[in-house]
């Protein structure tokens, strides 16, 4: 019976809210104008006749599946749905079976694959010749990122289109459409609808999950104020995946927005990746590397307050320590930056790699033997601190080597006084190579 209902595009009364309000035409999903649009190119495939094999990629809630089952729709095909979850390798080769006869007809199949990132790679691969040779149209649905989930030569025969969280514009047409059907509003402030909105995070789906629930309570409860709403419904953890692109994004955000010298996007950043069950020492250890990486001696300070910050979520745990993770986050947002000594170290590195095994200058090698003492080892060396300027100029590179100037502070915060310094020690030193070629000639 439910087969006839889904056929007729009709949905029983006991259905979920969000199934009976599916969409019955492209022209009624919400929130995907980019792709569905008048110029959208997932419009411009359906009035061409013709569809291509494409990867759905969007949050939940977004319309993956309610998109596919209206692009058969629309260009004649014949719908086949399932699940990467729930299917294996003799489901796969059923379908196919079914699509090749279809194929024979005169029908084309428009393979839908939910999830399609848990299926592994040979799995995978096991599309392609099916997909090559237009037994199948495929469609596959999946809320990661395609470049890291799919194989290359999947997607190489697929055309990638990303879907967007719903906006509350759009989600508020969704609202509408509910209220529309059931024949009444929503017991609901101003203000609580609005959170409502909030609470859905994008979700289409949940949405109408929570509006069903609503929808669902005594008259006697009367209208609910946000309060009132936060009582009623459970609030979700946002999505957030510790493994997946949700991660590397957001890391990036908050890393990015240090060193933008953002303080208040810096602390959202942290406060959605927390909130998100990230690991506080893994953000600490972040925390660390952008002190060393953006900062470095612009602000000495910052990398002892940023291992202090990791000391003392250590001692105190969550949620007491998360409260230094944010102080250092934003002292390092504040802080002058430089990556002087970052490129400093990396310059460094590559002319070490390139000089290979050279000695250190006989004055400076430590001469431990009288033999040492006897081949010049530690002869002439100046002990800086002594000399009248504290600074004695000698060479300390590798005597086959020309000096080389790796560290250049860029003036920022405490390396303005470190160029000062730098730059009165390179005038001493050239004007002691001066006098020593004078006295030489």
């Amino acid at each position: 019976m439910s087969d006839l209902f889904e056929a007729s595009g009709i949905h029983p009364p006991d259905a979920p809210l969000a199934d009976r309000l599916r969409p019955r035409s492209l022209e009624e999903v919400v929130g995907q104008d980019h792709l569905l649009g008048a110029e959208g190119p997932i419009r411009r495939m359906v009035e061409a006749g013709r569809l291509g094999s494409m990867i759905l990629w969007g949050p939940p809630g977004t319309g993956k599946t309610t998109i596919a089952r209206l692009l058969a729709q629309a260009a004649g095909y014949q719908y086949q749905q399932i699940s990467a979850v729930f299917s294996g390798v003799a489901d796969l080769k059923k379908a196919f079976e079914q699509a090749r006869v279809r194929r024979a007809a005169g029908q084309s199949t428009l393979l839908f694959v939910d999830e399609i990132h848990r299926f592994n790679r040979a799995q995978q691969d096991g599309f392609l010749p099916f997909v090559e040779e237009g037994v199948v149209t495929l469609v596959g649905a999946t809320t990661e990122n395609p470049s890291f989930e799919l194989n290359g030569a999947l997607l190489s025969r697929s055309q990638v289109f990303v879907l967007k969280r719903l906006d509350d514009a759009a989600l508020g047409q969704l609202l509408d459409r509910a209220e529309a059907h059931e024949g009444r509003d929503l017991p609901l402030s101003a203000e609580a609808r609005q959170a409502l909105l909030a609470l859905a995070d994008g979700d289409g789906r949940y949405l109408l999950t929570m509006t069903e629930t609503l929808f669902a309570l005594p008259e006697t409860v009367g209208t609910l104020d946000v309060q009132g709403l936060a009582g009623t419904l459970q609030r979700r953890a946002p999505a957030y995946d510790k493994s997946r692109e949700e991660h590397y994004n957001l890391i990036s955000a908050l890393h990015k927005s240090v060193r933008g010298s953002d303080p208040d996007a810096a602390l959202y950043w942290l406060a959605r990746m927390l909130n998100g069950g990230e690991d506080p020492l893994y953000l600490a250890r972040r925390i660390v590397r952008m002190a060393v990486e953006d900062i470095g001696e612009a602000d000495p300070l910052s990398i002892l307050i940023a291992n202090a910050a990791k000391d003392t979520y250590d001692f105190l745990g969550s949620p007491e320590g998360e409260l230094a993770l944010a102080q250092a986050v934003v002292h390092l947002a504040t802080a002058p930056k430089s990556v002087g000594v970052y490129e400093a170290y990396k310059a460094a590195a590559r002319a070490a790699r390139e000089t290979g095994s050279l000695m250190p200058p006989a004055h400076i090698r430590n001469a431990p033997t009288k033999l040492m003492k006897s081949l010049g080892y530690g002869k002439g060396y100046q002990y800086d601190p002594d000399t009248a300027e504290g600074f004695s100029g000698a060479n300390y590179f590798p005597d086959e080597m020309e000096r080389r100037v790796f560290y250049k502070p860029k003036g920022e915060g405490h390396e303005a006084k470190i160029r000062e310094r730098l730059d009165r020690w390179a005038a001493l030193r050239a004007g002691m190579t001066d006098r020593t070629g004078d006295e030489q000639a």
